[in-house]
């Protein structure tokens, strides 16, 4: 038909976030030629993508890409990536677990997963920190349904329940909780807690930097002072982390918290790195749940003394999120409802490789 790269696509949305999914045996197996074609994909290099899919947001601009299980205790494998907008990036190292709500569905429809009449029960092996998560998809005559009554905040509408529980997410990048080996340290005169589960983190009192806590996203990304603050804040956050230089990649991600003022149990407002999310990443909620039950952490200090099984709730810019912790086999766990729903499916089209490695 054309001189463009045909691939088979279905764009989904999983939680607050939105991005294609691709079966991995539709993308190249060469990572860097895999990256070449997803930018391609999602226009990135241009603020709008506006040559591409993307949506000009961070939480538009995420693929997933599933395939059979590489892990005996798994059904699929679900590897994320964060593409960036305005640069030629990809950022395979984070997790996202918005975009984790759309992969059972999408694993169920792409047959990789065999639907049992009632829910379907799905492990994901997440590649990009070998962690396991198990979803729970309704699927009442055998095949999924993304219709119901549950609703999340930043979603309009209500959809089906999809419940993700996060097994033993700690270290999920550096293999330690507390990757700095403190549940609290200083930077630059600031507390902050480095905490690894499901996603890297900085978490530090709104306060230390002058703002609230309870500014709208919109407030918080025109407020250029505090962008730079906390990014020279997360890159020795990161430094200390043991994860080197992280100019160039998403995690550490900062987190602002706050007294609530919503009958919450605390208020968040987390950034992708360099923009506030209009609500409230999935991983980074599990993240943040943990430090609450973790002595001595910042959060720790603000909301008392918590520990499981307990359901906190967390104040985010477009309303609040509940998490449920517990605690099996001695480890913890981390419970969220999410929905999802399928968009459209069909082929999207990218430049030829060679193409835009000579462009690059």
């Amino acid at each position: 038909m054309n001189d463009l790269i045909s691939i088979p696509c279905v764009l989904m949305r999983g939680g607050t976030s939105k991005g294609p999914f691709f079966l991995a045996s539709d993308l190249p197996s060469d990572p860097r030629q895999r990256d070449q074609i997803l930018l391609s994909v999602m226009g990135s290099g241009h603020p709008l993508q506006i040559d591409g899919i993307g949506g000009g947001n961070p939480v538009t601009s995420k693929v997933a890409i599933v395939g059979p299980a590489t892990v005996a205790e798994a059904d699929v494998d679900y590897l994320f990536a964060q593409v960036r907008i305005d640069q030629q990036f990809v950022d395979t190292s984070p997790n996202c677990g918005n975009m984790l709500a759309a992969v059972g569905p999408f694993a169920i429809e792409a047959g990789l997963v065999q639907s049992a009449t009632g829910v379907t029960r799905v492990r994901i092996h997440n590649v990009n920190t070998g962690k396991l998560i198990e979803a729970e998809v309704p699927t009442p005559d055998g095949r999924v349904a993304y219709m119901g009554d549950a609703s999340i905040d930043g979603v309009p509408g209500n959809a089906a329940p999809i419940a993700l529980t996060f097994m033993d997410a700690a270290g999920a990048r550096t293999g330690k909780l507390f990757p700095t080996g403190n549940p609290r340290d200083r930077i630059d005169g600031i507390d902050v807690t480095c905490i690894d589960c499901a996603m890297p983190m900085m978490l530090l009192e709104a306060a230390a930097l002058g703002v609230t806590g309870n500014e709208s996203a919109a407030e918080l990304n025109a407020n250029s002072t505090l962008l730079q603050r906390l990014e020279t804040l997360r890159l020795e956050a990161g430094r200390r982390m043991g994860m080197g230089d992280v100019s160039n990649q998403v995690t550490p991600k900062p987190v602002l918290i706050s007294r609530p003022g919503g009958g919450g149990d605390l208020r968040v407002r987390y950034f992708m790195p360099h923009q506030c999310h209009p609500s409230l990443a999935t991983t980074g909620a599990v993240g943040i749940a943990t430090a609450c039950i973790s002595d001595g952490t910042v959060a720790s200090r603000l909301i008392g003394d918590r520990k499981p099984p307990i359901v906190l709730v967390l104040e985010h810019p477009s309303g609040r999120l509940d998490v449920k912790l517990d605690t099996r086999d001695g480890k913890t766990t981390a419970g969220i409802l999410r929905t999802a729903r399928r968009l459209f499916e069909g082929h999207v089209f990218a430049k030829p490789i060679a193409q835009m490695v000579c462009a690059a």
